[in-house]
């Protein structure tokens, strides 16, 4: 059904596992997990320009927050004017509402469609991850190891199945581990704790919109409960996607710092300009004001 997904996902992880594969080794665990850190570069680059739109939207938001209080205050017994009026306030500053969903429409896909074409790698069995359950029959292990995987052919397979770093099989997970949980253990817990980390200090750096319950609730949730998930995540996802949390998170942490670096340099620049133009309207020290003749 998502095969609009899954195909150009697993081009581009091809192309980069192809790369990395000269210099390493196409059965490398490295090779895999540079690949997955690359089709994330690859595909953040490509949402940057969106994701700045999105916090310049952001900003002139929080400065309309004062009017549409107003709005709602005004409008308070009709839901439908107060929507109308909120709405044409932001086409008047252009502040669109859909495109703050386009990056996390964007980099969900990517998740599925990873996530997809990684697990089937391995279709000897069925696997069940929260709402990612497999409904294919069970493969024969030879009969797997012989089967393309979308763009992946007969020989990437199996050079998947046989990658191994520090010992550990990319697409073991920490709670299936067994006699391998040493190995992926020193795996997953540093992804663990950076993609943790990095999504809490992306929290703080991301400004509140607005000063209402909701608003607070979602800052908690930003700054505690996601990073609590990606801890959690750590014992069920395999390593080779954990990288990818890992990946995504950092990446979002230095966009957002760079982003605010960005806006902020672009507003101390504009209020320069304003103070500039009032200090030039201004009558100079000692000079009397000229009246307008009418």
């Amino acid at each position: 059904m998502l095969d609009f997904v899954y195909f150009p996902v697993s081009a581009v992880l091809w192309c980069w596992h192809q790369f990395f594969a000269v210099a390493l080794g196409p059965a490398s665990g490295l090779a895999w997990l540079l690949a997955v850190v690359a089709l994330v570069v690859t595909v953040r680059a490509l949402l940057v320009r969106t994701a700045l739109r999105q916090a310049r939207s952001q900003q002139v938001l929080r400065s309309l927050q004062p009017q549409m209080d107003a709005l709602r205050r005004t409008h308070r017994d009709d839901p439908r004017a107060q929507a109308e009026k909120i709405r044409l306030l932001h086409r008047e500053h252009g502040v669109s509402m859909f495109a703050g969903f386009v990056p996390l429409i964007a980099q969900g896909l990517v998740f599925l469609g990873l996530f997809h074409v990684l697990r089937s790698f391995d279709r000897t069995g069925t696997y069940a991850v929260g709402p990612f359950t497999s409904t294919d029959s069970p493969l024969p292990v030879d009969v797997n190891s012989a089967t393309a995987n979308y763009l992946f052919g007969a020989p990437e397979v199996r050079a998947f199945l046989d990658a191994r770093l520090f010992g550990a099989p990319l697409s073991a997970t920490l709670s299936g581990a067994g006699e391998v949980f040493v190995a992926v253990a020193v795996l997953t817990i540093p992804l663990v704790l950076i993609a943790a980390l990095a999504t809490h200090f992306t929290a703080r750096l991301t400004p509140l919109v607005g000063d209402n319950g909701t608003a607070a609730i979602m800052r908690n949730l930003s700054l505690w409960v996601f990073p609590a998930g990606a801890l959690i995540g750590g014992a069920i996802l395999p390593v080779v996607v954990l990288t990818y949390f890992a990946t995504n998170a950092v990446w979002t942490c230095g966009q957002q710092y760079l982003i605010r670096r960005k806006l902020d340099t672009e507003a101390a620049a504009e209020r320069a300009v304003v103070a500039a133009a009032a200090r030039a309207a201004a009558p100079r020290p000692g000079v009397k004001p000229q009246r307008r003749k009418r």
